[in-house]
């Protein structure tokens, strides 16, 4: 998809957090190709920059580059029993206040419950075991 991003920005294999618009944005004319296209929350990844650029009043420099980004694959810690590569599942985070160091891929920012995900990659089995007894593994998955 085609989105907006300052020209210091714009750089291929650059990841991003949406983070919606700022008020200036509502009244701009290319809202709907920078901020539109987006979902707030979702990371995504520049993949092609274009040489094309707009005036931007939020922006470094004031400009903004024509970039072609896609969602960011994302690392998650799921139950090992459905960490299949190729297959879907509903994400549903772990949550626990354990305070273990894999609460960050328990709950990775990017990823809410619910989202469909495919699951592209299995990383391997985690060396933590969740304090419920669930077995995990890493997984890189795709959210559609």
């Amino acid at each position: 998809m085609i989105t907006l991003i300052g020209t210091n920005l714009a750089q291929k294999g650059l990841e991003f957090v949406h983070c919606g618009g700022a008020s200036p944005c509502q009244r701009c004319r290319f809202k709907n190709t920078c901020i539109d296209t987006l979902e707030d929350g979702r990371i995504y990844l520049i993949t092609e920059v274009k040489d094309t650029q707009h005036p931007c009043p939020i922006h470094e420099g004031g400009k903004v580059k024509v970039v072609v980004v896609e969602k960011s694959p994302i690392k998650a810690l799921i139950d090992s029993k459905i960490a299949f590569e190729g297959s879907n599942i509903l994400f549903n985070p772990i949550e626990c206040d354990n305070g273990c160091l894999d609460q960050d891929l328990c709950a990775p920012e990017g990823l809410y419950e619910g989202d469909r995900c495919k699951i592209i990659k299995n990383l391997g089995k985690s060396q933590f075991k969740c304090s419920d007894g669930t077995d995990l593994s890493l997984v890189l998955l795709e959210v559609f």
